[in-house]
């Protein structure tokens, strides 16, 4: 029986995502000792990809992990918080007759901006 293998779990994938975490830091701190062991085997036994879907699932639950191990933190407060603020602030602006204020929702030096102004307010009690 010939499976289709998933493009998305290739071992180059794996590969990939094994070199990033150990280059940033990342594959001890966010994985287990198990999902290590699954990882680092998947790529020695894999050889175009993978065709079990129970492996498939497990795999890219961990390589998810990984991601978001291994992206910055002012990406994710980016999404988090900034974004947020830019179409609040993008509403207002838009109610008021700005035309270009519908813009700013995909300005992302602008969201960074808000990001970073947000990051580095005085929390309530705090001076």
């Amino acid at each position: 029986m010939n499976r289709v293998v998933d493009p998305v779990m290739s071992r180059g994938k794996m590969v990939r995502m094994r070199f990033k975490a150990l280059r940033s830091g990342v594959w001890f701190k966010a994985l287990n000792t198990v999902e290590r062991s699954m990882v680092n085997l998947a790529i020695r036994v894999v050889e175009k990809g993978v065709r079990s879907s129970l492996l498939a699932r497990l795999m890219a639950g961990i390589i998810d992990k990984l991601k978001e191990a291994t992206e910055s933190r002012l990406l994710r407060m980016a999404l988090k918080i900034g974004l947020p603020l830019a179409r609040k602030l993008s509403g207002i602006a838009q109610s008021w007759g700005n035309k270009s204020a519908s813009q700013w929702t995909d300005d992302p030096g602008f969201i960074r901006f808000l990001t970073i102004v947000k990051m580095n307010m005085p929390k309530a009690g705090e001076r």
